[in-house]
């Protein structure tokens, strides 16, 4: 595509799949609310503060147009295309679109072959979804980015660090764009609906606020989601009619949960729903557990991760929380949903609500640690095996004590040649009578030993 004479003009390009359209066209009615409502310049981009704020890096890079390339990493509909497209026009770049999606590797060597005989251009290529790349294809990128031949916009709402080779990304600005606030959302669902030009002005629709408040909650910051629901439901009206929460409701019914399986947001919210666990805090964890649910995550890992809970945070400070959590997963695997979800429930509140105590965890650390620092000590002779001609000839076994013939069945016995203090218990739950028991041993052993 040539570019256009008029400084003030730039061409959005595409991969050949998608339309090429010049940027500066005015947007058609065929198009949805959400791509005509797309900010056009830097200011008009709403819920991004920490990294938009006047004075901020990213800003005083795109008012130099000195940046090299850029990654943006957030959730659906947060503004990470809409951010590309408004630095492309501010920095009157050649804007070059690719979705990863769609893309392959010819189609890329294409695109950086006719950048490459347009350098004066200032090729700024934007690749959605850059995470759906593979290896060799992030990899074909990497000379041009270094030659500046391009610059690269990725988006991604996927870890970078996990999806991204890391010589690309080393090369590469990385920004976190967050969801956007119910109140930044509910501000251009306000706009849409009086903007004649781009909008649905012309349609006459009112809105109370708390409407389009609910709406913006609804739609978990996603402000394409919430742009295309406004269309949806205003269409489905009378023009001049008030959209009311009546409106909302259908809309309200068919909420879907934003909660992609095995990616971020899987990890994310099961470490939130652990970190709640340990933290003790049953309604934030009840919350999480709630929503990994709705999201229709397995529960058969929910229950392995209270399981593991049950070790590695209760501890035996509760000794019944592991047959309880075990219980619960073998109960999930036999009943299912939905009546599983009442096990579950059962089992996070348990957790949450028990004495918590880490000491078997610190204890199999300090045990590792003890491997792998000193030397491997020998098993003491009277605590060897002594089954065979052999091993008794050899001592195995001789001079054993046998705790039961003692008191309180401490003989004074040395298990280890150096003695090592591994397990400290915490004066906590169930395990302050251990730490008793532990300190009363311990005064016998020094007695029958001397």
């Amino acid at each position: 595509m040539a570019r256009s004479t008029n400084n003030s003009d730039f061409l959005f390009e595409a991969e050949p799949s998608a339309a090429v359209t010049p940027l500066t066209a005015k947007s058609t009615v065929h198009q949805p609310l959400a791509a005509r409502m797309r900010p056009r310049r830097l200011t008009e981009i709403v819920g991004q503060e920490h990294i938009l704020k006047a004075g901020n890096l990213l800003p005083r890079l795109i008012a130099s147009n000195r940046f090299g390339s850029l990654m943006f990493y957030g959730p659906p509909g947060c503004g990470k295309t809409s951010l590309a497209e408004v630095i492309a026009r501010e920095t009157k770049s050649r804007f070059v679109r690719v979705n990863a999606v769609m893309s392959n590797v010819a189609e890329l060597r294409e695109i950086l072959a006719t950048a490459r005989r347009q350098p004066e251009a200032g090729t700024l290529l934007f690749i959605d979804e850059l995470h759906r790349f593979n290896k060799s294809q992030q990899d074909l990128l990497l000379p041009d980015v270094e030659e500046g031949t391009v610059r690269l916009i990725g988006a991604t709402t996927h870890n970078p660090g996990f999806y991204v080779n890391p010589p690309l990304l080393s090369r590469s600005h990385l920004f976190r764009l967050e969801p956007l606030s119910a109140e930044a959302v509910a501000g251009v669902l306000r706009q849409a609906l009086v903007d004649r030009e781009r909008g649905l002005g012309q349609r006459g629709h009112s809105a109370e606020d708390k409407v389009l408040a609910d709406l913006a909650v609804l739609c978990d910051g996603d402000m394409r989601r919430a742009l295309n629901a406004l269309e949806v439901v205003a269409l489905s009206l009378p023009e001049q009619a008030a959209i009311t929460a009546q409106e909302l409701e259908l809309f309200a019914r068919e909420r879907r949960i934003r909660y992609d399986a095995d990616e971020d947001e899987h990890y994310d919210t099961i470490s939130a729903f652990i970190k709640s666990c340990r933290g003790s805090d049953p309604d934030a964890a009840m919350y999480w557990l709630a929503k990994m649910l709705a999201g229709g995550e397995d529960p058969r890992f929910i229950a392995r991760r209270l399981v593991i809970l049950a070790s590695e945070d209760v501890g035996l400070a509760d000794p019944q929380a592991l047959p309880l959590t075990v219980a619960a997963h073998h109960a999930c695997d036999f009943i299912g949903l939905p009546e599983a979800e009442l096990t579950l429930a059962h089992a996070t509140l348990y957790i949450a609500t028990a004495p918590k105590s880490n000491s078997a965890t610190l204890a199999l650390a300090a045990a590792h640690r003890e491997l792998k620092e000193r030397p491997v000590q020998a098993i003491p002779l009277s605590l060897r095996d002594k089954s065979g001609a052999a091993s008794k000839q050899a001592g195995h076994g001789k001079g054993y004590l046998y705790a039961h013939d003692f008191p309180e069945n401490i003989s004074g016995e040395t298990y280890l040649q150096e003695p090592r203090q591994i397990y400290t218990p915490k004066a906590v739950g169930w395990e302050t009578k251990i730490a008793e028991r532990l300190a009363r041993w311990s005064e016998l052993r020094q007695q029958r030993r001397s």
